[in-house]
């Protein structure tokens, strides 16, 4: 999988852009600020249709300007066009100048796996942020998981508004409230499936791209969850049991929302006692595994995007992680220090990408 073309028209800082890319090996670099990550970020845009910065759409619209617009060419053993079409009123997507209704439809046609120095959070930060990287990695797996998430999230709204009715107006018939709370069951039981299902993979694989990585240690994940090794009448028992607490507080307070991970370095728990170096190395080795999955299971080479990476690493590390590419995989580097990398990749055929202000310069 590797996109042959990508287009832009009024993303970011970038007026019109029109560059073919390497099948192989991309590095883009300059100063900071000049726009490299909005690059890779487009090509993140074209595969998932949102940022992954984590802000509104509306964001990536250049300035004066009424909408933005990016487009590629993706190899896949055929050729395909995507594009995104973002306005101050939504989002259109395509794929071959056919409107696509669904964006859950879109969605795991162009596999992608980053890395950007923002998902440390997925160690650091809260479980919310772990099960959207989680939810993330799956959906690109399986389009069935993003439709039932989807479900899952409307039901739980009707649930928990319902709870403040009950409350407000001391209604005790549950009778409403018991078919949500079945159907909640059902839904988040097939999630609980995929998660879990998925996590096993990860730990597969990950011990071994970390040990590659950093060699010492043993990394390893634990999934939690208030549905972990229950069957659908206990869940429905735990939820009556539960009913109680759930209506003080007007929200549902079991479920697969409330899913965790954990990382564990030697049976340590990586966010208490792991060093910032410690921690970027178990992402990367989740970055790795999430490829080796994808591989595997659905039989596809994703778009590899490393944005920043080597900035705080030391070279033997550079080196480790730049071993792990093969050659299959097409790959993005973002860098302010193009020649630190070039003397690790003497065995790689690559394309150097200069931006400036908005402004490509391309060189094989």
């Amino acid at each position: 999988m590797q996109i042959q073309e990508l287009k832009l028209l009024n993303f970011r800082n970038y007026d019109k852009v029109n560059v073919t890319f390497n099948k192989h090996l991309n590095i883009i670099y300059g100063f900071n600020g000049s726009g490299k990550t909005n690059l890779v970020e487009a090509i993140y845009v074209l595969s998932l249709t949102r940022s992954f910065r984590q802000v509104n759409d509306k964001t990536l619209i250049k300035n004066n300007t009424n909408l933005t617009k990016v487009s590629g060419v993706l190899n896949n053993k055929y050729l395909n066009s995507f594009s995104v079409i973002i306005t101050p009123d939504g989002k259109k997507v395509k794929i071959d100048d056919n409107k696509i209704t669904k964006i859950s439809d879109y969605i795991s046609k162009i596999c992608i796996v980053l890395f950007s120095p923002n998902d440390l959070k997925m160690v650091k930060d809260t479980p919310s942020i772990r099960r959207k990287y989680l939810n993330i990695a799956i959906s690109q797996l399986n389009i069935d998981y993003l439709k039932l998430l989807n479900d899952y999230n409307k039901l739980l709204k009707l649930r928990n508004a319902y709870l403040k009715t009950m409350y407000l107006n001391g209604n005790s018939k549950s009778e409403y409230l018991d078919i949500l709370t079945e159907k909640l069951v059902d839904i988040g039981l097939n999630i609980y499936d995929m998660r879990k299902s998925y996590i096993l993979e990860i730990n597969n694989w990950i011990g071994k791209y970390y040990q590659h990585i950093a060699k010492s240690g043993n990394l390893y994940l634990n999934f939690l969850s208030d549905f972990a090794d229950k069957n659908k009448e206990e869940l429905l028992k735990m939820f009556k049991n539960n009913l109680k607490k759930d209506l003080a507080f007007g929200k549902t307070n079991l479920g697969i929302h409330h899913d965790d991970i954990e990382f564990f370095l030697d049976d340590f728990l990586l966010k208490d006692y792991g060093s910032e170096g410690q921690q970027k190395n178990a992402v990367i080795s989740w970055k790795f595994s999430e490829i080796s999955i994808l591989k595997k299971i659905k039989g596809v080479t994703p778009i590899l995007i490393l944005d920043d990476l080597f900035s705080e690493l030391d070279q033997e590390k550079i080196k480790n992680i730049l071993d792990l590419i093969d050659d299959d995989i097409q790959t993005f580097i973002t860098t302010t220090e193009f020649e630190k990398v070039k003397r690790l990749i003497t065995n790689k055929s690559y394309k150097k990408i200069y931006v400036n202000d908005g402004k490509l310069e391309e060189a094989e």
